[in-house]
């Protein structure tokens, strides 16, 4: 039976689509964007937090770590994970909850059953499921299974993506999706490999079919000061959005943010943007206003 690797679930999420909804966080990702949010779901395998304010450093994971590869430090203590090969172990030794597993695997059936206990609070909300990442389609079959159960039940899914899967694997899954949440990062093939390190061609095309199918789009467009708002790309980005007609609901424009420093912390990571990059909110009006010119439905965050 297929399984699928899950990082968290979140309810009540008024972000993820239409109505109040739960979004399901999948894990593994085959884009490399500069400003991810979400580390902790580029690969598809559990990954442990640690968490240095819990720390009352009692040394136990001192003690057991392999390698010596954890010690104290000024605050908390310093992890060399490269050298930590049981770094698991830590979740059930720490009496304080220091450190914790991301990542847990369900079957479809079983992750069906945990998002239809809230079968009516979609209903009063307007809402559903959505299905993120990382890269949702990474684990596509996982999604369809779950879906169609979703589907029968008569609940709305949303599925979150940037876009790169096989055109095959898309269109196998929008047969129980109702609406996809788009990320159209730049139009230009060379800006858009500097800030995810993939080529946008297939991305782009798959909006396309997104639309040949019938299924509604809600486009968000993520701008990044000095990685992706060059001004006649994000027109262009526009320009494209319109050739996909009425099966586009709605365009949002994401401003940078920095909620996610904090997790590259808790893995032992560096965040990769290290300037402290400042938004040219003028630049975003001015799109606001193209948006806009065009008759799109857009607004500024959703």
């Amino acid at each position: 039976m297929k399984k699928g690797l899950i990082s968290s679930i979140q309810r009540y999420s008024t972000k993820d689509g239409p109505g109040l909804r739960t979004t399901v966080f999948l894990m593994g990702c085959n884009l490399r964007c500069a400003w991810c949010a979400n580390p902790e779901n580029l690969v598809m395998k559990p990954r442990v937090f640690y968490f240095k304010e819990r720390c009352k450093q009692c040394g136990l994971c001192v003690k057991h770590a392999e390698n010596q590869s954890i010690t104290l430090a000024d605050v908390g203590v310093s992890i060399d994970r490269k050298k930590c090969t049981n770094i698991t172990d830590m979740i059930d030794l720490c009496p304080y909850d220091a450190y914790e597993q991301i990542g847990m695997e369900m079957t479809p059936e079983e992750l069906a059953k945990k998002l239809l206990r809230d079968q009516e609070f979609y209903q009063v909300g307007a809402g559903g499921v959505t299905f993120s990442g990382g890269e949702a389609t990474v684990q596509a079959e996982f999604i369809y299974e779950t879906a169609k159960i979703l589907k029968e039940a008569g609940i709305h899914v949303c599925l979150d993506t940037a876009g790169l899967v096989r055109e095959e694997t898309l269109v196998h899954l929008l047969e129980n999706i109702d609406m996809v949440l788009y990320d159209i990062k730049a139009i230009d093939d060379n800006i858009h490999k500097s800030c995810t390190g993939v080529s946008n061609k297939k991305i782009l095309r798959n909006a396309e079919i997104i639309v040949e199918n019938n299924v509604d789009l809600k486009v968000r467009l993520v701008i990044i000061p000095d990685y992706n708002d060059d001004f006649e790309d994000m027109k262009k980005r526009i320009d494209f959005i319109c050739t996909l007609g009425s099966s586009v609901k709605e365009v949002n424009i994401l401003e940078y943010h920095k909620y996610g420093v904090g997790k590259y912390d808790k893995l032992g990571e560096e965040y990769p943007i290290k300037e402290n990059l400042v938004m040219k909110e003028s630049i975003i009006d001015k799109l606001l206003v193209y948006g806009k010119s065009k008759n799109l439905k857009i607004s500024i965050g959703g």
